[in-house]
C-alpha cells in the first residue's frame, strides 16, 4: 500500500469511495451529502486551500481524507480534517490511522500550525486530537455535536485560544455538514 498526495486522475474514484464508505455506514443519504462534499473539493477548492490524501494497493484507492483551510481572524495556519474514509471491506486495518498521520505530518512542513476535526473523539484520540470547546477555538457555522470538535496543535505550543470569527472554504461551508 503506498499513501501519498491524490492523483487528479483518481478524482472519480475517490468519489466513489466516500460515497460508499459513508453509505454502508450511515445510508444512502450520508453517502450522496459526503460524496457532493468530495466532488465540490476537487472541483471547487483551490490547492492551496486543501490536500487530499489517499492510500492505494496495486490499483484501487483504499482510503481517504481531505484537509481544508480554515481561517481566523487572528494569524495563525490552520486546516479542517474533513471528511476520512476507507473502503468497507479494508476498515479496521490501521489505513485511516496512517493516512492521518502522514496527512498531518506533511502540513506540519509546510508550516501548518493547527489542525481541527468533527467527528467521533474516540477516533480522533487515537491520532492525538483532544476535544476543545468553541470558546477556545470558534467554529465556522453552528456545531450540532460540539463534542466532536476537536484539535492538534503541529508545534511544539499548546493548542492556542482563538478569539474572533472562523471561516471555512465554500465546500464545507454548508450546515449540513456542521
Amino acid at each position: 500500500m503506498k499513501i501519498g498526495t491524490y492523483n487528479p486522475n483518481d478524482a472519480s474514484n475517490i468519489e466513489q469511495l466516500f460515497i460508499q464508505a459513508f453509505s454502508d455506514a450511515e445510508g444512502p443519504s450520508e453517502g450522496e451529502m459526503i460524496g457532493r462534499l468530495v466532488r465540490n473539493y476537487l472541483t471547487g477548492t483551490d490547492a492551496p486551500d486543501f490536500y487530499c490524501f489517499t492510500a492505494v494497493d496495486s490499483v484501487e484507492v483504499l482510503g481517504s481524507i481531505f484537509f481544508s483551510r480554515i481561517t481566523f481572524e487572528s494569524d495563525i495556519n490552520a486546516f479542517i480534517l474533513s471528511p476520512v474514509a476507507v473502503r468497507t471491506d479494508a476498515q479496521n486495518q490501521g489505513i485511516g490511522q496512517r493516512l492521518i498521520r502522514y496527512g498531518l505530518d506533511d502540513l506540519s512542513k509546510r508550516g501548518v500550525e493547527l489542525v481541527i476535526t468533527y467527528g467521533d473523539p474516540v477516533f480522533y484520540r487515537k491520532v492525538g486530537f483532544e476535544v476543545v470547546p468553541e470558546t477556545k477555538i470558534p467554529a465556522p457555522l453552528s456545531l450540532t455535536y460540539p463534542d466532536g470538535w476537536m484539535a492538534q496543535s503541529l508545534t511544539d505550543k499548546e493548542i492556542p485560544v482563538i478569539t474572533g470569527n472562523s471561516a471555512c472554504v465554500a465546500a464545507l461551508n454548508d450546515p449540513e455538514y456542521w
